[in-house]
């Protein structure tokens, strides 16, 4: 491995406190849930351990924690999946916590409180000499993201940027960005385009942009042409983590040098996975359990390309 293989992630890490119910509540509206169960998860961590258990390349992380029973559990947890830590540790600041309702169909609704995750600033992130990659999230202060990301851009490291939750971004951030990855929704408030895709990512000014669409797959637009990539199918129990390991698994593929489009198939394959088991980190696959599954998947029906391909409006 070279030395400038390796993945730095910075962003959040949170305690998931995670209630099981029937449906989702609406506005104003009381469920009675079932299992309560607490998991390691945040955003940045999630992808932090997608990436350390693909292989391909070794991950670390910058990671603001507090100094509570939370914090020992989500260090635990990342430091078992392989991944090197640089911690920066909040005094008098709870770490960072989330709550989450998954319903039946497996759907999630969750509201995070960022505590420690709020304190990370520009000036935290480690040196770079060894970086090749570096991967962030929106669940850290814009100021210290936009920081980090001019910083690696002048050191000739890669930036990727999952840009969640959504939020608007100034260009010049995006013009620091070389892989930008969101959902339909996220896509849709950093455009203003919510009705076509192919347009909504041709507006992004970024080399590599990555739209997750749930069981369909995604669609990537590399160099102005549009890739679509099709899911597969499984029995959802529990689509938390499944965007952050799509994250972490697609930018551990690229950083140990393979294409984008089988990539992007790994990525979407660990996604899948990802959601037949509970929980954050608890579900996210390793790199064995990858290939198994990719090497007993079925052929992608012609049906769920044309769909796809639909979708994207490349019918």
């Amino acid at each position: 491995m070279s030395p400038r293989q390796r993945i730095l992630v910075a962003g959040s890490a949170n305690l998931d406190f995670v209630v099981r119910a029937g449906t989702i509540p609406t506005p104003g509206e009381t469920v009675l849930g079932r299992d309560f169960q607490t998991f390691p998860g945040g955003k940045g961590a999630n992808q932090a351990v997608a990436s350390a258990r693909a292989g391909g390349a070794a991950t670390s992380m910058l990671v603001a924690l507090g100094e509570d029973d939370y914090a020992e559990r989500l260090e635990a947890s990342l430091r078992a999946a392989g991944v090197e830590l640089t911690i920066r540790r909040q005094r008098g600041v709870p770490t960072g916590s989330a709550f989450i309702c998954v319903s039946d169909d497996g759907e999630n609704a969750i509201t995070v409180a960022p505590g420690a995750n709020a304190c990370l600033l520009g000036s935290d992130l480690p040196a770079l000499d060894d970086i090749g990659l570096l991967l962030l999230q929106l669940e850290t202060p814009l100021p210290a993201i936009e920081a980090w990301a001019r910083r690696a851009r002048a050191a000739g490291v890669r930036v990727a940027l999952n840009a969640a939750p959504a939020h608007a971004l100034p260009q010049r951030l995006l013009a620091l960005i070389d892989l930008l990855v969101v959902n339909e929704s996220e896509l849709a408030a950093l455009t203003g385009i919510g009705d076509d895709i192919g347009a909504a990512l041709a507006r992004l000014p970024v080399p590599m942009v990555v739209v997750t669409l749930g069981a369909l797959g995604c669609c990537a637009r590399i160099d102005g042409v549009l890739h679509p990539c099709p899911g597969f199918a499984v029995e959802a129990v529990d689509t938390t983590a499944a965007g952050d390991t799509f994250c972490g698994v697609l930018v551990a593929a690229l950083a140990g040098g393979a294409d984008p489009e089988p990539a992007l198939a790994r990525a979407c394959a660990a996604s899948a996975l990802t959601c037949t088991g509970d929980g954050a980190q608890s579900s996210i696959p390793a790199r064995d359990e990858v290939e198994a599954f990719l090497a007993a998947a079925p052929a992608v029906d012609a049906g769920r390309v044309a769909a796809l391909r639909a979708h994207c409006g490349l019918a």
